[in-house]
Parts: C-alpha cells; structure tokens; sequence
C-alpha cells in the first residue's frame, strides 16, 4: 500500500506546474547545448556528405525535409497523447503541452511542405501535385491552424481545453494516413527507405547524416516546447491573478 501511494505521490509531483517550471530550468540550458552541437555536427556531415549519382546536390534537401516531415507527426501524436491527458486523466499539465506543441508542429510542418516543394521541383518537375502524400500533410498542416484558432476562440479555459483535446484526437486519423499512403495509394512519393524491413536502402554515407540531423531537430522540438509550456503555465498564472485582483477591486468598489 505504501509503494502505491509513493508511487501515487511521484505522479502528483512531476503533474505539479511548479515542480514542471523547476525542472525546465535545470534542463532547458543542456537540452539547449545538445541541441546546437548536434544540429551544428549535422549540418557539418550534411555538407561533407556526396552528391547522389541521380539527384546531384540536391539530395542534400533530404538532410532537412525528412527531419521536418518526420516531427510534424511526431508532435501531432505527442499533442493527440496530450489530449488523452486532458480528457482521461485530467493532467494538469496536458492542456499546457497541447497548446504549447501545435505552433511548433505548425512550423515545422510548413517548413517539411516548403522543402518538399524545393526538393521536388527539381525532381519532379512542378512544384506541387495533389497526391496522397502532400495532400495527407497538407490536410495537417491545416488541422494545426485549427487547433491554434480553436484556443484562442473560447474564453474559458476549462471548455477550450476540452473541446480542443476532442479535435485533437478526430485528427490523428490522418497521422497512419500520412505514414502509409506511400503503400496504400500510387504516389510521386518513394515508399519507406530509412525504417523498413530489411534495412535501411540509403547510402550510410548519406543516412549517418540524416540521423544526426533528425536527432538534432527533434532535440531543438524538445528545447522549444519545454520553453513555451514554461512561457505558458507563467501566462496562466498572470491571468489567474489578474483576475482575482478584478474580482477583489469588483467587491471593494462601492
């Protein structure tokens, strides 16, 4: 009985918004060092990495769209986590998560748009087609503008966190759409080539790279989302004591 409510007790304490607001500030000054070495030794590799025989230089596109592609589901899935945070558990902390991740899952999932069209431009010869692939992100990029207009629209916290949490969750329908379309559909889109049964089919010279960089991206998400929960939770506690400071001068006015 005594290890479940230890157990009970550690649960409550990482759910304590100023438990949270301490550990960031311990982490985010290493989190943050990670990140520019590993992002700087990427960016190193990815230049000293060859040419491609069939796409010369521009494979080298690849080092940042693939790392863009692959967190705008991974924050997608972390928000959709959240959601069940919010809505099973009731975590303190999972509406400040959600919120916090859909700007950064926003960018990060124009920026794997923008650089695809670069890469396929060359490649394919037109900047865009409408095919499972590009649409399935497309439709998330979308689903994220959603998510942001949707929290700001409500002015109760509570109702906002909630129905936001509810399309949340509708919307990661799209996230094994997006992963498996290459194998469902005839896409411009090569199916996967890095995680796969049978090993990975690109170049180790050019693989080690990718890896380092989509470790150093996803270091970088973590950096950024820690800073803006932070930013968050601080922002919730303004307008709470704004509030209440409201609700004391409404009660002393005469």
């Amino acid at each position: 009985m005594s290890n479940v409510a230890s157990k009970s007790g550690r649960w409550t304490d990482l759910a304590n918004p100023t438990r949270f607001l301490n550990l960031a500030s311990s982490v985010l000054p290493w989190l943050a060092g990670a990140t520019l070495i590993t992002l700087a030794i990427g960016f190193w590799m990815s230049m000293m990495a060859p040419d491609d025989y069939q796409q010369g230089i521009t494979v080298k596109i690849m080092f940042i769209h693939v790392p863009f592609a692959w967190l705008s589901m991974m924050c997608y899935t972390i928000m959709s986590i959240a959601a069940l945070g919010t809505l099973v558990w009731r975590h303190p902390l999972a509406d400040v998560a959600a919120k916090a991740a859909a700007p950064i899952g926003a960018v990060f999932t124009a920026l794997a748009l923008i650089t695809g069209s670069l890469w396929g431009k060359p490649m394919w010869g037109t900047w865009w087609v409408w095919d499972a692939r590009l649409t399935s992100v497309f439709v998330l990029f979308l689903m994220y503008l959603g998510v942001i207009a949707l929290t700001r629209a409500m002015d109760d916290p509570a109702r906002s966190a909630r129905v936001t949490a509810i399309l949340t969750l509708v919307g990661f329908v799209n996230i094994p759409i997006i992963k498996f379309s290459v194998d469902w559909w005839n896409t411009l889109h090569q199916p996967a080539s890095v995680i796969r049964m049978g090993g990975s089919t690109i170049d180790p010279s050019l693989l080690w790279p990718l890896l380092v960089m989509a470790i150093g991206f996803t270091l970088l998400f973590f950096t950024l989302h820690i800073m803006v929960m932070r930013n968050e939770i601080w922002r919730r506690r303004v307008t709470a004591m704004r509030r209440i400071a409201a609700r004391s001068a409404e009660r002393k006015a005469p």
